[in-house]
């Protein structure tokens, strides 16, 4: 079950960040959509602990790109606040780049996503 949680909200912030990119900056749409973003991408990487498939149930590598993730996150938020855009901008690009990849490695034969996809 939690797989199945992890994986719909995780394909929704990827829309939802693909959109916000999209999306003039600064505007009040940009930040509506960039905080249902951001509760999302908590909830993605808070439910990626319990996820243990790899590394016969111990915490993997990409436990630790979800650390990173979180840690980017934050670093995001407390640029904007202080207004630092391009740190912001950067930051966030870097985050969704992180969540391609985490859903590149999760296509990988033998991985739920990929059993799925009859692979």
């Amino acid at each position: 079950m939690m797989i199945w949680l992890h994986l719909t909200a995780a394909t929704l912030a990827l829309g939802l960040g693909i959109a916000n990119l999209a999306l003039a900056k600064g505007t009040r749409r940009h930040r509506i959509v960039g905080w249902t973003w951001l509760v999302t991408m908590s909830f993605v990487t808070l439910s990626s602990f319990p996820i243990r498939e790899l590394n016969e149930g111990a915490f993997s590598w990409i436990h630790g790109l979800t650390v990173w993730t979180l840690f980017c996150m934050a670093v995001a938020i407390i640029a904007i606040r202080r207004g630092r855009v391009r740190t912001h901008a950067s930051f966030m690009i870097g985050t969704m780049v992180g969540v391609i990849v985490a859903g590149l490695f999760a296509l990988a034969p033998g991985r739920f996503v990929s059993s799925l996809l009859g692979a």
